[in-house]
């Protein structure tokens, strides 16, 4: 592509980005206008008839009235009335025929959940998210090309099997649907072609991908950090090339969300250009697109807090959910949306952490099911990522997957963390790797440090190497993944079960 489109696209981009500078003083009255918006919006569909979404919007304190009058909601609540839409019926959550479904990860009852993706949300929430994180991008970079060449979208398929839905409903990865739903102009922006994007078997899948990307002038990448790694491997070993921005030179942005990025930061240091190379983290899920990094420096993201979700917050501490402008710096909350999807204050599972609130900026802490306090060390995702990061540097290793679990005191023993590591690049000495991840740990958690004191309640790590493939093998076994389909491992289990499913596999 000769033509920079850039220096069209900033000035629109710019007043995008711009609007957020007031956030820090009217987040209340945007989130208020936004839960009262997708009130009037519902007021036919069953929950507002229920709860009286038209009698609701003509009270003084709409939240307060949503508060006391709508429970919360975690996805086993809603399942029966999504699958009810998914066999075509209307005006059930939200308003009309909803005819594409993004399958996220499964319940703890392991079943997979089919999240409402109306038009609705793509147009204010999902779309609109993705505006944001390449407005932003433009702000913080003056100097950008980014629509001098082609965006690479890395994306999932409608491979799912669900065979009891309507004609016409599609079920999928999110990202399936994004690419299928954006407006053809779009292609001239992007690679891969959408038969390549859509392409179900990722074996097949792989190669094209690399054949086709390595031919063009890629300026920005989007996607998982993980997944995305393995495709510029490949196409940095079908040019013959130790660094992509040998294959692209133009390449200046990575876009990544999904999982945290800080145990694959430095080996995509190592196969990008630093002089050139810059990453920006998002906070998009099936359920919505949530925040965007604004400045480079910090991994705190500002929550979008105009795109068609309404927020509230649980303390982990305990008491009742707040809205935004109630929240506090430096707490952890568990996360509830209200969204243009139709789920109404559904607990997401996540949880993050405040770190300001002029305007709300978060980081995203973990699942509130992903945490291991087998011994009372309350060790969270967050500090796992952060220690997993840290050994690696220091080791010079990178890992590509890995998950944890507690080994439970016996025979006289002590319990310890089991760590089930894939390893991208292994470090010289498992050993030094397992004392530095252990170091880190009692570095990030002052419980886990308790526990360690001595050596009386807790022993170090147990590092155990995972053959290549281990974990895609695993996902392809228990059901619940499609290679290529971006899905993700847990990180951390309070349990074995995880464990004991995949060391069998690990021959």
């Amino acid at each position: 592509m000769a033509i920079d489109f850039t220096p069209l696209a900033r000035p629109f981009m710019l007043r995008r980005a711009r609007r957020t500078d007031s956030w820090a003083s009217r987040s209340e009255e945007i989130q208020r206008g936004v839960l009262a918006s997708l009130l009037r919006r519902a007021r036919a569909t069953e929950p507002g008839r229920r709860f009286d979404f038209a009698r609701m919007t003509a009270e003084a304190d709409v939240y307060g009235a949503f508060r006391r009058r709508v429970p919360m909601v975690v996805y086993e609540d809603i399942r029966p009335d999504v699958m009810r839409m998914v066999r075509g019926e209307k005006d059930v959550l939200w308003p009309g025929v909803c005819l594409d479904y993004a399958q996220s990860s499964g319940t703890s009852g392991g079943r997979s959940k089919y999240i409402p993706v109306t038009r609705d949300s793509l147009r204010l929430n999902h779309y609109a998210g993705a505006a944001d994180a390449v407005a932003h991008y433009l702000r913080l970079n003056p100097r950008s090309r980014m629509f001098s060449g082609r965006g690479f979208i890395l994306g999932g398929s409608f491979a799912t099997r669900l065979d009891d839905k309507a004609p016409g409903v599609r079920v999928g990865d999110l990202s399936a649907t994004l690419i299928r739903r954006t407006p053809w102009p779009a292609d001239i922006f992007r690679i891969p072609s959408r038969r390549i994007a859509l392409m179900a078997d990722w074996e097949e899948k792989l190669p094209a991908l690399a054949r086709a990307a390595a031919a063009c002038d890629v300026t920005n990448i989007s996607g998982v950090p993980s997944w995305f790694l393995g495709v510029i491997r490949r196409i940095c070993a079908l040019r013959g090339a130790e660094r992509i921005n040998d294959v692209w030179p133009s390449l200046e942005v990575f876009f990544h969300g999904g999982i945290s990025f800080a145990p694959y930061r430095d080996e995509y240091r190592r196969l990008t250009d630093p002089d050139k190379m810059h990453f920006l983290e998002t906070y998009n899920a099936s359920e919505g697109f949530f925040a965007t990094q604004t400045p480079f420096s910090g991994a705190a993201m500002t929550l979008i807090i105009d795109s068609g979700i309404f927020y509230e917050f649980i303390p982990l501490r305990g008491g009742e959910p707040r809205p935004i402008w109630e929240v506090i710096a430096g707490e952890t909350y568990e996360l509830v949306i209200t969204g243009a999807n139709g789920l109404w204050r559904y607990r997401l599972g996540d949880t993050v952490r405040v770190e300001s609130t002029t305007p709300v900026t978060v980081t995203v802490a973990g699942r509130t099911s992903s945490f291991i306090n087998a011994f009372g060390e309350e060790l969270m995702e967050d500090n796992a990522e952060k220690a997993i990061a840290r050994a690696s540097h220091l080791t010079g290793a990178s890992v590509a997957n890995y998950t944890a679990g507690p080994v439970y005191a016996s025979d006289g023993k002590r319990g310890r963390h089991q760590w089930l590591i894939e390893w991208a690049v292994p470090p010289a000495d498992i050993d030094r790797f397992a004392s530095q991840l252990d170091a880190s740990l009692q570095e990030l958690n002052s419980d886990y440090a308790a526990k360690r004191a001595h050596g009386i309640f807790l022993d170090g790590p147990l590092v155990t190497t995972a053959r290549p493939g281990l974990f895609d093998d695993w996902l392809r076994s228990a059901g619940t993944h499609k290679l290529g389909g971006q899905r993700k491992v847990p990180r951390l289990s309070n349990d074995r079960h995880l464990l004991e499913a995949m060391l069998p596999l690990n021959a």
